[in-house]
């Protein structure tokens, strides 16, 4: 596990920026921690980090956001309102498998909420530290990850 102190909402952005600059088609991130922990933000960063110049909105009433514009596309999931049996009908996996659209990242808010998961992905918990900062513990599950503890 890697654990990133980040100060405020620029380096948590930032973090996203470097993942969506390095990460490759079929990357899956799964991103938990309470709310207003800088899960969005975080995605925000990946979508910079990738040229979406769109604004990039959590999509809890709307469950996927779709940007195709960029280096290689972002499918932002949002399962928050969702049950697990419900996630299950979703099929997912079409998503990180590539089938039926381009292979791209796939970033999921709310990952707790999935009843199964890809073959590899990342894992990052963000969590509240004191006076308002922030730390992202980062596991990977059968993929790589390169990063600089700050």
């Amino acid at each position: 596990m890697t654990k990133i102190f980040l100060p405020d909402m620029e380096a948590t952005q930032q973090l996203g920026i470097t993942l969506g600059q390095t990460l490759t088609a079929g990357s899956v991130i799964l991103l938990e921690g309470d709310l207003g922990a800088g899960k969005t933000t975080l995605v925000q960063g990946i979508g910079k980090g990738l040229g979406i110049i769109d604004s990039i909105v959590s999509p809890t009433f709307t469950l996927i956001n779709e940007y195709r514009e960029g280096r290689i596309p972002l499918y932002h999931l949002d399962l928050y309102r969702l049950e697990p049996q419900e996630v299950t009908g979703l099929n997912l996996e079409s998503y990180w498998e590539g089938i039926e659209v381009i292979p791209g990242i796939v970033a999921i808010e709310w990952a707790e909420r999935m009843p199964y998961l890809p073959d590899s992905y990342l894992k990052i918990r963000l969590n509240y530290g004191e006076n308002g900062n922030r730390q992202a513990e980062i596991i990977t599950v059968n993929c790589e990850l390169s990063t600089t503890d700050n």
